[in-house]
């Protein structure tokens, strides 16, 4: 007569599972591997001394941030702040009817050109393709007949660098 126990062979099967694991962290069969030996050029006075899950000893050198990086950085970002030619990009109304108004501040003399491209990136209409002096700039387009109404983009190149803006023509 044979007897049908379900549950009896998965608890079996685990109770030797975990017998056989306690038999292995018991008898240290597992290699034991030390990493006392640091090279001495990692040796520093605030060592710390780790142990991890399976009981390797690590001494982990101690690691400090240094301050110079943070201003450098910060002074670079101020440095390229500072050289951009372009900036304070207005337009103004949006939506647009009839005229366009844009100011815009540039650093020094240079070549200002302003487009305007379709939704696309194709070239539309150019407005502005000229030197300009130094200072705050202003600037009236007539719009009214040259474009229908939809979405557009503003794209005004000066020197290498290139600012884009989004206006709706009603």
């Amino acid at each position: 007569m044979k007897h049908n126990y379900p549950i009896l062979s998965p608890i079996i099967v685990l109770l030797t599972a975990v017998l056989l694991m306690s038999f292995v962290w018991q008898k240290s069969v597992l290699p034991k591997v030390k990493f006392d030996s640091i090279p001495s050029k990692f040796q520093t006075k605030t060592e710390h001394t780790s142990y991890l899950k399976n009981g390797l000893k690590v001494t982990l050198p101690a690691i400090k941030p240094t301050q110079y990086q943070a201003t450098a950085n910060k002074q670079t970002s101020d440095k390229v702040e500072n050289e951009k030619l372009l900036s304070d990009v207005s337009i103004y109304p949006n939506p647009i009817t009839d005229k366009l108004n844009l100011t815009y501040n540039v650093r020094k003399n240079t070549t200002v050109s302003i487009k305007i491209m379709d939704v696309l990136g194709n070239e539309v209409l150019t407005l502005l393709s000229q030197r300009v002096e130094a200072g705050e700039q202003k600037n009236t387009f007539q719009i009214s007949s040259r474009l229908s109404s939809g979405f557009y983009f503003v794209r005004m190149i000066v020197g290498t660098e290139s600012v884009i803006k989004r206006i709706s023509v009603l």
